[in-house]
């Protein structure tokens, strides 16, 4: 099995991302046999958002293909997972986590890396990066890179178009 592509957030449309499947291993999901996937990286329109503060961040990206749920942990100083770990460096994980919160806002066009998950049986991003685009070509330019990308490197035909 090709596993190249594991570690490396490869840039999706909201099409093609959800409509990977889980694999045997928790952590990865597929479209096919040949290709793993772990992380992605989507660009769209914010369309929803749902705060809670020191808790999390919901929110929807919509791309022109689709709507991908993202969901931004905000809870890493109250989190047992984090206990364990240097409190400087996690407040600094913490501090970005809600920077990147305060940035997340309805209409935003928001470039989003992070982890594929799974939620209830439905795909998701478990974010890990947010950046807002300012560039009015930012959509048009993932889109194409999106497109060349599924042809040439994840053998995949797009059947969707972009906006």
């Amino acid at each position: 099995m090709n596993k190249s592509l594991q570690t490396t957030h490869v840039k999706l449309l909201a099409f093609d991302l959800l409509s990977l499947n889980p694999t045997s291993d928790p952590t990865t999901f597929s479209r096919s046999a040949t290709l793993l996937l772990s992380r992605a990286e989507i660009l769209g329109t914010v369309t929803f958002r749902d705060y809670k503060p020191n808790k999390f961040l919901k929110f929807t990206v919509d791309d022109g293909t689709g709507l991908v749920p993202c969901v931004l942990w905000l809870n890493h100083l109250t989190s047992p997972y984090f206990s364990r770990r240097d409190p400087a460096s996690v407040r600094v994980v913490a501090n970005v986590a809600t920077d990147f919160a305060s940035q997340i806002k309805i209409g935003a066009v928001a470039r989003v890396r992070g982890r594929i998950a799974s939620y209830r049986g439905d795909v998701q991003i478990t974010v890990s990066d947010v950046v807002i685009e300012k560039d009015p070509n930012a959509e048009v330019l993932h889109c194409l890179d999106c497109l060349r990308l599924a042809r040439k490197c994840y053998d995949v035909v797009a059947v969707r178009n972009c906006k």
